[in-house]
């Protein structure tokens, strides 16, 4: 592989580079209007133009982007996180154009994108799943009718959602009237997929998510569990390797579930089994990602592994480069999403970015696309950096995250730093006895 084009935008589009780079791999990448003077575009080999700033007119515009990779000649897309990344058409259009996909296949792809078929899929490889509805959901009546037949609290969920939209928690049958036809548009609207089911809620549970890899030889392994309960609107803020405060047989119990999840449907290149685990510590299949993860670096950190590389050398047809026992975790990594948004109601803060102090220390790791006298746009997410911080133990890498928190400076706009550093200091994190409820059940912080 001599040449990929990165169909991504910003930090991660920079991450991959930076691997590239590394490996003396020339890099293609894409801007919109709005994206010119962002650093990636200037770290790439080749930057090309892809249109006006609405992700709608540049970064999923497939054609452009197709044409783009055709007119400079590489080998493979890389699709980063989001946008396109879990677009089985995608690519199968790039199949179509003999270019490589860096993912798994085009079947998985759409396999694990539909969460009905997924669930069936999981069973099938007699993986855990929340109990819930098997078949879409055909009315509001059946909805209401099997949520009884669950027991309240249920969610109701898009079968083709993703990052947190699509799904309502329904405590009450009124709940579900009030929210079933709004689902169902938004779900047609985002998604082009109008199915829906019924998942029994799980209360006080923590999300663990178990980092997976194939390749084409049918080898899985897994690079251990990263907890991630810490949410706000079902979207991740901060995420741990490995998780705390779970039992040795636990976790042993959940990578090897993770892995005959893997294994069943012949999965190839990086992806992610995502469980949910109640006070009990029993866990339930939740999704398969079929991508890299925003929280990749702190499964990096822990085991010594540069993901994007192992995504490389499987797209190129290579075995995995390590068998299962080779690949061991030391430390604990704890990783921080700064959003540009306001840190009490997180609202979006997009804005021209005045000061930006992030110093390089040891233990720290910064992946960002933004920097000082650059302006957010309310174009894509309000991500802005990811601070990962590693350390010999959970309590260093803690003790270390309230050091260099207090170090970092963003003005000009609204950030969540203030409620990440809250976030830190509460006992429930320290004690590493968190749920995905953490953030409703924290006290308010000041403005």
């Amino acid at each position: 592989m001599q040449k990929i084009l990165i169909a991504n935008r910003g930090e991660i589009a920079e991450r991959i580079i930076r691997t590239c780079n590394r490996l003396g791999i020339e890099t293609v990448a894409v801007y919109s209007e709005a994206d010119k003077d962002m650093p990636y575009v200037h770290s790439a080999t080749i930057a090309r133009h892809i249109g006006e700033a609405p992700p709608q007119k540049s970064y999923l515009n497939v054609d452009l982007l197709i044409e783009i990779a055709k007119e400079e000649k590489v080998d493979a897309v890389h699709p980063g996180y989001g946008f396109l990344s879990e677009n089985g058409e995608f690519s199968e259009r790039l199949q179509e154009e003999g270019l490589t996909f860096i993912g798994p296949s085009v079947d998985v792809i759409k396999l694990m994108g539909d969460k009905l078929s997924s669930r069936r899929t999981m069973i099938e490889a007699g993986v855990p799943v929340v109990p819930g509805s098997e078949q879409p959901v055909e009315s509001l009546e059946e909805a209401c009718r099997l949520a009884m037949e669950i027991g309240y609290p249920v969610m109701l969920k898009a079968s083709g959602g993703g990052g947190g939209i699509g799904m309502h928690r329904c405590e009450t049958q009124q709940d579900i009237e009030n929210t079933y036809e709004q689902t169902k548009k938004r779900a047609k609207a985002y998604f082009k997929n109008e199915d829906m089911f019924i998942e029994k809620y799980v209360g006080n549970a923590r999300h663990i998510e178990v980092q997976v890899f194939g390749d084409s030889q049918g080898n899985v392994v897994h690079m251990f569990e990263r907890n991630c309960s810490v949410q706000r609107r079902n979207q991740k803020v901060i995420e741990e390797a490995q998780s705390p405060a779970i039992s040795d047989s636990a976790r042993m119990r959940i990578c090897e579930a993770a892995v005959l999840a893997a294994k069943h449907v012949n999965y190839c290149n990086a992806g992610t089994v995502e469980f949910i685990m109640d006070e009990k510590e029993n866990f339930y299949f939740l999704e398969m990602n079929t991508r890299l993860q925003v929280e990749h670096p702190i499964t990096e950190s822990i085991t010594g592994l540069d993901l994007v590389e192992w995504q490389l050398l499987v797209a190129s047809g290579n075995p995995l480069p390590l068998k299962q026992e080779e690949i061991t975790s030391k430390g604990h990594s704890i990783e921080f999403r700064l959003y540009a948004e306001d840190p009490v109601t997180f609202f979006p803060s997009p804005g021209l970015i005045k000061k930006w102090h992030m110093p390089i220390q040891e233990g720290i790791r910064i992946d960002s696309g933004y920097g000082p006298d650059m302006k957010v746009t309310p174009f894509y997410d309000p991500m802005i950096a990811k601070i990962i911080i590693s350390a010999q133990s959970r309590e260093k890498a803690i003790e270390r995250a309230k050091e260099y928190l207090d170090q970092v400076e963003v003005e000009g706009i609204k950030t969540n730093l203030p409620f990440l550093r809250h976030a830190l200091n509460t006992d429930e994190f320290i004690q590493g006895n968190y749920h995905t409820g953490f953030i409703q059940s924290m006290k308010p912080i000041a403005n």
